[in-house]
């Protein structure tokens, strides 16, 4: 039985991706083994986001050869897609595929090993149209699951190299997301986080549908009992999608709200397309219909420009937001991105400062926020053995807390009710009641 292994950098979307194409070969009758592995194949999906991941996917390219000399080396994802000429110029590449015509890559591979070719099968992906159908039946794990619901992103921030490697928003067809989410059902899984390069542009190339459409109809789904959703524009609150989220039972009350920077000056800078009081107008929106709600966020500092005036800016909007959890990274000149050639540009002891007073300032909040729970009952889906505490499994509430209690793997993929005793670190301990 020929052998495939995978190695997967990047977003959740990348990881989606890359569980769709084992399945693709699976049903060819090829076994996947770990990256570590010898194998027949190795498919690198890669992620361009920093140049680190680049780095990476090269350093693993070198490694796959290493392992089996004899071996197919695939590449595809961003990296492949911004680069893939760099790509297929690495002497150990057989095969560069970009971000589309994925449901291709067992034929792709068959054909290098074959006729001992390399193929550059890349396209324009601001040409491509149509969302690339690549569903998953047998989804790994067993209580939470990634669905994929659309690709490509239209925002251009000057920062980001994301809309060149993925192209134009494409939205995935209501039927397909339906019976994928069937699917997951029938096979134990209670909750279902929607994913995408921009989930908040769900239906912006369709007739007549959004975002909130897909959730209610998700809803309906008997066995799903939570849906979660990853990372919003704060554009996309509004009085009218809180009315109609709120009267959802299955929804989660976790917002990651994309913010990047405090301060307007910085954000005009990005080509985000909102101000810190729109921003704000939408935190307040949510906390008015769902008043327990986790507010998460990503953070960037050093952006080309930023004076401590703007950082400080940053910092006290962080406050007086209130946030449960931030991601702070420090600003990455991405080649191919307008802000890789913004003057003034922030040194990197400065940048590593700044982090630093946000990561503070970031587990602080979180520690506040958790405090609120203590001595209420909250619901947990558990999910794993917990890493630190012996004897005991972890798992999250609706609003993204993680919370440790005695148990045993009985629990694992059950949403228990659980009385919150105290709190540890950034965590929550507490009852199964």
């Amino acid at each position: 039985m020929n052998s495939v292994a995978f190695y997967t950098l990047g977003c959740k979307v990348n990881q989606y991706d890359t569980e769709a194409m084992m399945e693709l070969f699976q049903k060819k009758g090829y076994k996947v083994v770990d990256a570590n592995q010898k194998a027949d194949i190795y498919v690198i999906n890669t992620c361009t986001v920093t140049n680190l991941g680049d780095k990476k996917s090269r350093q693993f390219i070198r490694k796959a050869k290493r392992l089996n000399e004899n071996a197919v080396v695939a590449v595809v994802g961003c990296y492949a897609q911004t680069s893939p000429d760099e790509v297929l110029n690495i002497e150990e590449v057989d095969l560069v595929l970009g971000t589309n015509n994925r449901n291709k890559i067992v034929e792709l591979c068959e054909e290098a090993k074959n006729e001992s070719i390399k193929i550059n099968a890349v396209e324009d992906i601001m040409k491509v149209r149509d969302f690339e159908e690549m569903s998953i039946i047998e989804v790994k794990g067993k209580t939470r699951a990634f669905l994929k619901i659309q690709e490509g992103c239209n925002q251009y921030c000057s920062y980001c190299i994301i809309p060149y490697a993925r192209g134009t928003v494409r939205s995935r067809e209501m039927d397909n997301i339906i019976t994928e989410v069937k699917n997951l059902a029938s096979k134990g899984f209670k909750e279902i986080v929607l994913t995408g390069i921009h989930i908040a542009s769900y239906g912006k190339d369709l007739k007549g549908i959004k975002l909130i459409d897909v959730i209610e109809n998700i809803h309906n789904i008997e066995g799903i009992e939570r849906i979660r959703l990853s990372s919003l524009e704060p554009t996309i609150i509004t009085d009218e999608f809180m009315n109609r989220f709120a009267n959802l039972k299955k929804v989660c009350n976790h917002f990651h709200l994309s913010l990047q920077s405090g301060s307007d000056t910085v954000l005009k800078r990005m080509n985000r397309k909102y101000s810190t009081d729109r921003y704000k107008e939408s935190v307040d929106i949510i906390r008015k219909y769902l008043p327990d709600s986790s507010i998460t966020t990503d953070i960037i500092v050093g952006f080309p420009g930023e004076t401590d005036k703007e950082f400080i800016e940053t910092y006290n909007f962080i406050k007086e937001i209130g946030f449960s959890k931030i991601h702070v990274f420090k600003y990455s000149p991405r080649k191919g991105t307008p802000a890789a050639k913004f003057k003034n540009q922030i040194d990197g002891n400065t940048k590593s400062k700044r982090s630093k007073i946000l990561i503070e300032l970031a587990s602080e909040l979180t520690k506040n926020y958790n405090k609120k729970f203590i001595g209420r009952t909250m619901d947990v889906l558990f999910e794993e053995k917990s890493k630190n505490m012996k004897g005991c499994m972890e798992g999250y509430t609706t609003n993204y807390i993680r919370v440790i209690s005695e148990a045993d793997e009985s629990v694992e993929g059950k949403i228990l009710k659980v009385k919150i005793k105290e709190a540890i670190g950034e965590n929550l301990f507490g009852e199964i009641v």
